[in-house]
């Protein structure tokens, strides 16, 4: 197959580190063509939808890791898969790229859709699930949540549309902060920020659990670095190895299928403690910890799913 990925630079990924190299690297293992472009590449042309980037080849060798040809404009109707696999922020730009991808489904397949990747944003999905969920509050009223915090005392702040730990902020019972955040983030976003319950059992990990086609496969735990709430790899969390709990196995059973249904392939979750506190469909991270933790080829098992679709 013909397979085109939308990612930030591939010249500067972490090779061992980086979930779409993995996958990339892999398909390029099955024998698929490899084509790469930036998302501000992306484009409507007088009713085409394409792309102008290079194709590809991947090697494991840090520093010297891809090689790309002649800058060349495709038709994405003309490969069989495109990966939408930049990361957030999940802004406007974030969000026309998903319009013009749906233009090219379902002839070529988009992984994931993106349509309810425009309409699953990692911390509005699991409102759908409350019974699975710590208690949240999304407001951009200073009074709602100040509301929720004289409530819950021991809060977590951050913005709604955030990725990798930024801007997460732990308030406290006797924290005197709020205010000062809530005119800090509106000063320079229009959007609402998301406040929910702290749960304590962060200290333990906050744990990525990994879903292929609407199954778990495998999770790592990820441990804030010490005087950290963060536990986001970005910030200094540090990955381990860990199983799956039962009420692991109970939120994917409860959030699979409609995750399958929807087209979303590959997906990443986290819980903390008994609570899903994210459900992140955009560019989730996670199979190359892993793999070397359980020997666990996510990729394949992505790509076996991704080829049954095609099939």
């Amino acid at each position: 197959m013909k397979i085109a990925f939308q990612m930030d630079p591939i010249q500067s990924v972490d090779i061992n580190a980086d979930s779409s190299f993995r996958i990339a690297e892999e398909a390029q293992a099955r024998g698929h063509e490899l084509f790469y472009y930036s998302p501000d590449k992306l484009a409507y042309e007088e009713g085409e939808i394409t792309a102008r980037g290079h194709w590809m080849t991947l090697q494991r060798v840090e520093g010297d890791h891809v090689a790309l040809g002649p800058e060349t404009v495709i038709a994405l109707s003309d490969v069989d898969v495109v990966w939408l696999r930049q990361d957030p922020p999940f802004d406007m730009h974030y969000i026309t790229s998903t319009h013009l991808l749906d233009r090219v489904m379902p002839d070529t397949l988009v992984v994931n859709d993106p349509f309810w990747v425009r309409n699953y944003p990692e911390k509005l999905l699991v409102l759908d699930f409350p019974d699975l969920t710590p208690p949240t509050t999304i407001a951009r009223d200073l009074d709602t949540i100040k509301a929720f915090k004289e409530k819950h005392g021991d809060v977590i702040l951050k913005p709604l549309y955030g990725n990798g730990g930024a801007g997460v902020f732990r308030l406290d019972a006797g924290d005197r902060n709020l205010t000062s955040l809530h005119e800090l983030f509106t000063g320079f976003s229009r959007e609402p920020l998301i406040v929910q319950k702290f749960l304590p059992d962060v200290s333990n990990g906050d744990k990525r659990v990994i879903l292929v086609d609407g199954e778990p496969v495998g999770a790592i735990n990820r441990v804030p670095a010490k005087g950290e709430t963060r536990s986001n790899m970005h910030v200094g969390g540090r990955p381990e190895k860990i199983g799956l709990s039962e009420r692991d196995l109970e939120i994917c059973a409860a959030i699979g299928p409609l995750l399958r249904e929807k087209g979303q392939v590959f997906v990443g979750i986290d819980v903390i403690g008994d609570y899903l506190t994210e459900i992140n469909v955009t560019s989730p991270t996670g199979i190359q910890e892993l793999e070397r933790f359980d020997g666990i080829n996510v990729a394949a098992k992505i790509w076996d799913a991704i080829e049954a679709k095609r099939a």
